[in-house]
């Protein structure tokens, strides 16, 4: 029998594909989030938007904000505010390097994406500098550079 994928039991419910665009990822963590009963409903339904959302540290604890999860329909009654501040769950030592690295000028935390690791909601939060316009279109010429590399390679065959 094989050995489980090391990402056995996640499943992603969004990726923050802006983010990768717009930064340079550093280093990255999982966090646990806190959430309310609605909230993981409309999670695992994949009513969630990463787009503008960003970390921020208080005193010693690491915040998300602008994390839009739609209210659940069914419990309207106890629907929070849809971007309400939301706490991560970091060990010590971990909010201890990124109060380090987050009071550097240029250096912010971006959330990668959420997912679902053996029933609890998880967010991989990255340490992030912001690329310079120039910076992004040298990577898409890159990339692009790659491509026709790949296929000149394959047409070659």
């Amino acid at each position: 029998m094989r050995p489980p994928a090391p990402d056995a039991g996640k499943k992603i419910i969004a990726r923050n594909k802006k983010a990768l665009h717009e930064y340079q990822i550093l280093e990255t963590w999982e966090a646990g989030m806190v959430l309310t009963g609605p909230e993981v409903k409309s999670l695992r339904a994949g009513k969630v938007s990463l787009g503008e959302a960003f970390g921020r540290i208080e005193r010693g604890e690491v915040w998300l904000y602008d994390l839009h999860i739609s209210p659940y329909d069914p419990a309207s009654r106890w629907n929070p505010d849809p971007k309400r501040p939301r706490k991560l769950l970091l060990q010590k030592s971990e909010i201890r390097k990124l109060v380090g690295a987050v009071e550097q000028k240029g250096y912010t935390l971006v959330p990668l994406d959420l997912y679902f690791r053996r029933g609890l909601a998880k967010t991989t939060i990255a340490l992030a500098r912001g690329k310079k316009l120039r910076d992004r279109r040298e990577e898409l010429k890159r990339r692009a550079a790659e491509r026709e590399i790949l296929r000149a390679v394959r047409n070659v065959r």
